[in-house]
């Protein structure tokens, strides 16, 4: 294996497991700055040995062992308390001889690293944007570049509240557990809008040269359906757990054959997993029996089951759609449900309808820089026959957008609008 290939190898294993690696770790050391710090050893020593000796059939279990025995040196030589390095040497041992499952059953009412570590990182000793950053991170995997994109503010930002916010862990002594009763319930929404930004960021990456990352997909799904057991009777997370199945149903159909980016009216219907959307329809159900529907998520589930009981483009109710976004805009104001709103409004009730949503939103700060508005009123001005004014903003739109996939189907829109 070449060297470069040897990287490419790391790097993509990196994103898989490096985040049940800090967790496991977390869970060892009870130290979130020592765990990241002991991984980064491992992939350190990776990087040295893999390029000559491969990668290893199991590399999430390498990497553990690797860390593991930084672990141990490192208590070694910082004398830490003989119970810890003896419990830390049983676990090497125990490692070296069987090949660890990072998706072992439950050892109490979670048992899972990365749900126990999700929990603890959304503590409510950190302000709500630090929570979100800091999990998205260490769980997510996500770079600072990409928490920034999908929060709409400036990569700085989101590092300052990582720091902060691992800084705030370790000085108020969290306790790396999942917590009960009163507590957990507070922490949801944080948790479950961590697993949502996931989930989206393995949908549409905001860059790079992938539209689709989907391991981040399904981590998304397999923590949603955790917490949807966790908690039966939590409406709110069937409804989050309903909109991921459904989402993720269309992933087969959501590029083509080079890659590119597939929009959603131009999909094959029979590519979209039955399976995912039945699964969907019925959390979806779930959500709506316990308290009508009307939480966020469930809203946005439902929207996306309109589009897959749709059996064609042309047959989605969009009058419903619409009526299902004036609902979520009032339980969740945001620029970007109101930018998605005029779509929905659009197609509903015209295009000119739709405009005069989305040009409220061109004085909006937080929209400056997201390259979807000027996506969705380039579409709007060509439907209306402003062809120039169209190719202007997808040619804006293409100059914004950080994700090659996108930026390309970007350029190509503007090209065909301008006449090229």
């Amino acid at each position: 294996m070449s060297t470069a290939d040897a990287h490419r190898a790391i790097e993509a294993v990196w994103r898989i497991e490096s985040p049940r690696l800090v967790a496991a770790l977390t869970r060892l050391v009870r130290d979130i700055s020592l765990a990241e710090e002991l991984a980064q050893d491992a992939l350190e020593v990776a990087l040295r040995q893999w390029p000559e000796s491969g990668v290893p059939r199991n590399a999430g279990a390498w990497l553990m062992t690797t860390a593991k025995r930084r672990a141990i040196d490192h208590f070694r030589h910082n004398s830490m308390a003989a119970r810890k390095l003896d419990a830390l040497g049983r676990d090497l041992e125990q490692i070296e001889q069987t090949v660890p499952d990072y998706d072992t059953a439950l050892d109490d009412d979670i048992g899972d690293d990365l749900l126990r570590l999700m929990f603890t990182t959304c503590h409510p000793v950190l302000p709500a944007e630090a929570r979100v950053a800091l999990t998205l991170r260490l769980i997510g995997g996500l770079t600072t570049g990409e928490i920034a994109r999908a929060y709409l503010v400036p990569e700085a930002t989101v590092a300052q509240r990582i720091v902060r916010a691992k800084r705030s862990i370790a000085e108020a002594g969290i306790p790396f557990e999942v917590p009960r009763g009163q507590e957990r319930s507070g922490r949801l929404a944080s948790v479950l809008e961590v697993i949502y930004l996931i989930f989206n960021e393995g949908y549409a990456a905001t860059a790079g040269d992938s539209w689709l990352r989907p391991p981040l997909c399904e981590e998304a799904l397999r923590l949603g359906r955790i917490l949807a057991g966790l908690m039966p009777e939590e409406a709110e997370v069937h409804g989050l757990v309903a909109l991921l199945e459904i989402q993720a149903s269309r992933t087969a159909a959501r590029t083509g054959p080079g890659g590119e980016p597939v929009l959603l009216l131009d999909q094959d219907r029979a590519r979209w997993d039955q399976l995912l959307i039945r699964r969907g329809l019925a959390a979806l159900a779930r959500a709506e029996a316990l308290d009508g529907g009307g939480g966020s998520y469930a809203l946005q589930a439902a929207i996306a089951a309109c589009h897959a009981r749709a059996r064609t483009a042309d047959a989605t109710d969009w009058a419903r759609i619409a009526g299902l976004y004036d609902a979520l805009i009032a339980v969740t104001p945001s620029p970007v449900v109101e930018l998605n709103r005029g779509v929905a409004h659009a197609f509903a009730f015209g295009p000119q309808a739709g405009l005069d949503i989305v040009d409220r939103l061109l004085a909006e700060p937080a929209l400056t820089s997201y390259h979807l508005l000027p996506s969705v009123r380039g579409n709007l001005l060509q439907k209306l026959g402003r062809t120039a004014e169209a190719g202007a903003e997808f040619t804006r739109a293409a100059g914004l957008a950080r994700n090659a996939r996108e930026r390309d189907l970007l350029e190509a829109r503007a090209a065909a609008a301008l006449g090229h």
